[in-house]
């Protein structure tokens, strides 16, 4: 395993295991680490000996999301926000999640084929609380994981989601006990890694295709979405009282 990066990447066998660590800032995401992320998915994606990537954490936190110094949600060219949100893929990603994943957080789960979480974990989008939208994939993502009325509930009010009600309405395929996400992770990886490469490639970009036949139209929707709050004033007002540590006053702003 690499030391002292805030992404950290370890080879077990044929899978690939990818460690968010960046705990002071509770795992929230910089251009530094969206390079990471893509240098490392690059990598499942071109090495023929590796069959599974698990994406974890060593904190706390899965992850609070874009870490809000940016000016944007952070991407590459070949995987886009947070090096994952928009690649196209022939190799599964399972998401070990055993700390709360927030905003990009929870997008980066959403993006993940798996979901394994620990019984304690919560999931949320809060960008209504900050005077923006989820831009990355978590308008359209949240509905096709969770279901209209669900993904509704998350992302107007943005309040928690539990990991038993996510489990409920079919993202999160196992809940165990905490610490434990990465173990049953990998337990599934192995599996994974066990079966036929060349039916695991086509069944993937299978998954794949379908997944993309959709998204173009959808990240326009989000665009547009994102262009309509950035003409008002309450994304600059959610984001200054975010790092205020007040309530954001929504009509003084206008």
């Amino acid at each position: 395993m690499t030391n002292a990066q805030v992404v950290e990447t370890e080879v077990r066998s044929r899978t690939l295991i990818i460690t968010l660590n960046r705990p002071a800032k509770r795992n929230a995401i910089d251009m530094e680490m969206t390079d990471l992320i893509d240098d490392a998915l690059a990598l499942l994606e071109d090495d023929a000996d590796l069959r599974v990537a698990v994406l974890t954490s060593s904190s706390g936190y899965f992850s609070a999301g874009t870490d809000l110094t940016q000016q944007a949600s952070p991407a590459s060219r070949r995987g886009g926000e947070y090096g994952l949100a928009r690649r196209r893929r022939s190799k599964p990603v399972i998401a070990a999640v055993d700390g709360d994943a927030l905003g990009g957080g929870f997008e980066l789960v959403l993006a993940c084929d798996i979901v394994v979480a620990g019984e304690q974990v919560r999931f949320s989008l809060p960008e209504v609380k900050r005077g923006v939208v989820a831009n990355s994939g978590g308008l359209f993502r949240a509905v096709d994981r969770l279901g209209h009325s669900l993904a509704a509930e998350m992302l107007l009010t943005g309040e928690p989601l539990s990991v038993q009600r996510a489990h409920q309405a079919g993202l999160v395929n196992t809940i165990v006990a905490p610490g434990t996400a990465l173990d049953a992770a990998i337990r599934i990886a192995d599996r994974i890694a066990l079966n036929s490469p060349a039916a695991l490639d086509a069944s993937m970009r299978a998954l794949d295709e379908t997944r993309a036949v959709e998204d173009p139209w959808r990240w326009e929707i989000t665009r547009t979405a994102q262009h309509r709050i950035e003409e008002s004033s309450d994304h600059l007002e959610g984001i200054a009282a975010f790092f205020a540590k007040r309530t954001p006053d929504w009509y003084a702003a206008r």
